[in-house]
């Protein structure tokens, strides 16, 4: 999830997600950007349980 994580800022830079986590990990230190990236990670497989359970997107 972690490489996916990366992945997706890599390919979805306008994305709502992307942007959060760009503006809040732009100063940060190395240990910072790690939990984001974590936190990013989580947000997204909560965002494909519920697409695969649901159909719903965030």
């Amino acid at each position: 999830m972690i490489q996916l994580a990366w992945r997706f800022l890599l390919f979805q830079k306008d994305s709502a997600l992307a942007q959060c986590f760009r503006t809040r990990a732009t100063d940060a230190r190395g240990g910072t950007r790690k939990t984001m990236i974590v936190a990013l990670a989580r947000k997204l497989r909560i965002a494909f349980w519920r697409l695969t359970t649901t159909g719903e997107y965030l």
